[in-house]
């Protein structure tokens, strides 16, 4: 089948994909500047680093489940360029098994050993996700208008958005990250999709909060001089 209307616009997506990418870039000298011993930024940073992850996997699991399939059965001749779509998500996916219980080890222990391996797993998993996300944006998404329907598309953007339970807080932060990289356009664009109590909430609260917590995970607690 081929999309015979208005081809579908993928902004949401390389939207998303700059979060990503920020976050896995910036993350791993974040990690390396962790003193050893300091639970407290250990704790913050590693349940940050925990966060991006989560929401990655979700996105990839939306990709996988309602995106690949539809295209393996319309693209013909590019069957391979899903096929490595496919395969760039399995390494990743095989690089996070081994980064999330290092994570977890890392934020209970705050210890120098784990936290620069973890540093160094990060800085490899960025560089594949880097690969895969360049690949799935320059090759993919322009078939995408031409072989997936609006209503596909929305319904895979609702799976990848709705993600596992968050409180108010953890939302807010979320939708910061989102649209830190934004163009004015595009934030407008998105914050007009949300219901209007959500809209609310983030010109009340989000951008504080999302400051907030962005700063203590980049730029870490002030100290007191000695």
């Amino acid at each position: 089948m081929t999309n015979t209307t208005t081809p579908v616009d993928t902004w949401e997506m390389v939207l998303a994909h700059r979060l990503y990418r920020r976050e896995f870039r910036i993350l791993p000298a974040v990690i390396r500047a962790v003193p050893a011993g300091d639970l407290a930024r250990s704790r913050t940073v590693g349940g940050h680093l925990a966060t991006v992850v989560t929401m990655l996997h979700h996105h990839h699991e939306a990709e996988d489940e309602l995106l690949w399939p539809i295209m393996l059965d319309r693209v013909g001749l590019h069957a391979d360029l899903v096929h490595r779509m496919e395969a760039q998500h399995s390494r990743l996916e095989g690089l996070l098994s081994r980064l999330i219980p290092l994570n977890g080890s890392w934020r209970a222990t705050a210890s120098a050993d784990t936290r620069d391996q973890l540093a160094d797993l990060l800085a490899q998993a960025s560089a594949v996700l880097d690969e895969h996300l360049d690949d799935e944006e320059r090759d993919l998404l322009p078939l995408v208008a031409a072989h997936v329907t609006q209503a596909e598309w929305d319904a895979m953007n609702k799976r990848a958005r709705g993600g596992p339970p968050v409180n108010l807080k953890l939302a807010l932060i979320q939708l910061g990250a989102m649209l830190e990289d934004a163009t004015a356009e595009e934030r407008r664009r998105f914050l007009t999709e949300l219901p209007p109590p959500a809209r609310l909430l983030w010109r009340m609260f989000g951008k504080s909060t999302y400051a907030k917590a962005r700063d203590q995970v980049r730029r870490g607690p002030a100290r007191r001089a000695a």
